[in-house]
């Protein structure tokens, strides 16, 4: 399998996209937004990642909002937030085959552009 989960309104993911150049047609690309990520979509991306924290983005604006920075959250917590709001998924989330990437640094962006030479 080869997916990007992304926000197309994100300049950081857009620049992230565009950074992987003419590897992008090779994969199906999804807009978190406008297409929210299914319960097995997810599941899919637990299995690659080891745990739904590793998915969860801390710097969501609702993290603060919801008062889930003072809290200690459990799995299945970590998995209700992404899958009811887009925003706790870090991102951009890239599958090739069955390597996940997860987020936007630049160590991890590297690491995902590589494998898509291979």
């Amino acid at each position: 399998m080869k997916k990007i989960y992304h926000l197309a309104n994100c300049s950081t993911c857009q620049e992230i996209l565009d950074s992987f150049g003419s590897n992008l047609p090779d994969f199906d690309i999804q807009d978190i937004k406008t297409q929210k990520i299914t319960e097995k979509q997810l599941g899919e991306m637990h299995a690659l990642a080891g745990s739904y924290e590793a998915l969860f983005s801390r710097r969501a604006l609702k993290y603060r909002e919801l008062g889930l920075n003072t809290q200690s959250l459990t799995e299945a917590q970590y998995k209700k937030y992404i899958l009811e709001e887009y925003t706790f998924l870090k991102r951009p989330v890239v599958i090739n085959n069955k390597q996940i990437f997860i987020g936007n640094a630049p160590k991890v962006v590297a690491a995902a552009r590589e494998s898509m030479k291979k």
